[in-house]
């Protein structure tokens, strides 16, 4: 009996390690089930032609619409419908954001989403699907590019009015939407509110072409992640009584109108200094109603961004940024160019060159420091040194040339390919690979002796060479 339950207690020790072993695979296989069922984004589809899609079926609550079934609702639109294919992709977007920021309980005026609901309103043949698989969602381009037969078309509103569709042959037109509620610039209804005018204008130029259609809205990833509580640590009792993280204030880009945005100008920190003595302008500058921007001035190929504050140093002092918009044949595309940065006070004028603040004209420029200090990059450089004035903007973006709403477009940033930890991982990396060479060329360069001493036969004698 004692050997029996000695065994048994060896047998269950042996099995521990697997039980615990299982568990732990169970708890993992759990986590990446919820994570990919996190993973859902949805799709808005709608077109020109009629009775393309009935009800959908299956979508009942919590229903995810996998690849499979996704298909089996494009390809009718697809063989069916028209040959001109526009996809809207944002890089995020939930369904929850229709119902935060949509014209819902009959709120039309309050919608970030006028235009879509308009678009959905009109069309002949439309489908909702608010729970897509991101799998079927990042291979929708790879998806509409086979069954089209045309390799997807990025397009923005100056490209898409240039371009001339035929009802007969097919065209993909891919128009990403941005949605960077992370970034800090503008809130989420705004953003949307943004995205919404693009699509509206987009659709007012098919329509003023009469070009039929077939167009879709989805995003990359979603905006919003469902919150698992019993995944927080504490349990939601003690999640209700903790304070909720205040979110930092920021403020809105200064922008200039005429018409319609021209000109968007923001950065984190906008100070400047005279003599050694700084004076910090961005609560000046930012989310000030009354900001003075005469001799604000812009067209296709020039522009210039004037701010005046008063009473600054003692004096009047006006800051103009002034930008050029260049085609160049080489690139056939527009570039735009800060020629200089102008600082007029007390009837003198202080030059500083900016031509390093550059990028294509459809793009928008940003960089983390553009000062006229050694230490931050030394963007602007004063054309007389030394100089009095001295500028720092932090985080600074601009842009001047294809505004869309009050949004700035993707941003050509100033930080190089090359950072010095990836200059140092080459440096190291030729240097060990150098003394690699020369060892095995010197192992390649030994010569074993091919003459030996017999004791039978005289002794060999080695002469010296000198």
């Amino acid at each position: 009996m004692a050997a029996t339950a000695a065994a048994r207690l060896q047998a269950g020790t042996r099995q521990a390690p697997a039980l615990w072993q299982m568990r732990w695979l169970l708890l993992v296989l759990v986590a990446v089930a919820e994570a990919e069922a996190e993973q859902q984004v949805p799709l808005v589809l709608w077109s020109s032609d009629r009775d393309l899609w009935g009800p959908a079926a299956n979508t009942h609550e919590g229903h995810i619409t996998s690849d499979m079934q996704l298909s089996t609702y494009l390809d009718p639109a697809l063989e069916l419908g028209p040959r001109n294919v526009l996809l809207f992709l944002q890089d995020k977007l939930s369904i929850e954001d229709f119902t935060a920021y949509g014209g819902v309980f009959g709120n039309k005026q309050d919608s970030a989403f006028s235009n879509l609901e308009n678009a959905l309103d009109l069309a002949p043949s439309s489908l909702v699907l608010p729970a897509v698989d991101w799998y079927a969602v990042s291979t929708l381009t790879t998806y509409l590019q086979e069954k089209l037969g045309a390799s997807p078309l990025h397009v923005d509103l100056a490209t898409l009015r240039e371009l001339r569709l035929n009802a007969s042959l097919p065209a993909l037109l891919l128009i990403r939407l941005p949605y960077t509620a992370s970034s800090g610039l503008m809130a989420p209804r705004e953003v949307l509110t943004g995205n919404d005018e693009v699509i509206g204008q987009v659709l007012s130029t098919l329509k003023s072409e009469d070009v039929p259609y077939t167009a879709a809205l989805t995003a990359v990833r979603p905006s919003r992640v469902a919150r698992d509580v019993a995944m927080v640590t504490g349990g939601p009792g003690r999640q209700l009584l903790q304070k909720q993280t205040v979110s930092a204030v920021v403020h809105p880009p200064v922008s200039y109108n005429d018409t319609a945005p021209r000109i968007l100008f923001w950065a984190q920190n906008f100070s400047v200094a005279y003599g050694n003595h700084w004076e910090d302008l961005t609560s000046l500058t930012f989310g000030v109603q009354d900001l003075n921007l005469t001799g604000s001035f812009w067209n296709d190929s020039v522009a210039r961004l004037s701010l005046t504050y008063e009473q600054l140093f003692g004096t009047t002092v006006t800051f103009r940024f002034i930008l050029a918009n260049r085609f160049y044949p080489v690139s056939a595309r527009h570039w735009f160019t800060m020629e200089r940065l102008e600082i007029h006070s007390n009837g003198s004028v202080t030059y500083f060159n900016a031509s390093q603040v550059t990028g294509p004209s459809i793009y928008s420029f940003h960089c983390e420091y553009v000062s006229c200090l050694g230490k931050n990059g030394d963007l602007l450089v004063p054309r007389v040194r030394p100089s009095l004035w001295q500028m720092t903007l932090q985080h600074f973006q601009i842009q001047a040339f294809n505004v869309t709403g009050e949004q700035f477009s993707y941003a050509s940033d100033c930080a190089g390919f090359f950072s010095p930890g990836i200059w140092m991982g080459l440096l190291t990396s030729l240097f060990m690979l150098f003394i690699f060479t020369y060892g095995l060329h010197m192992i390649l360069s030994l010569k074993t002796m091919d003459r030996f001493d017999d004791h039978k036969g005289p002794t060999i004698s080695l002469t010296q060479i000198v």
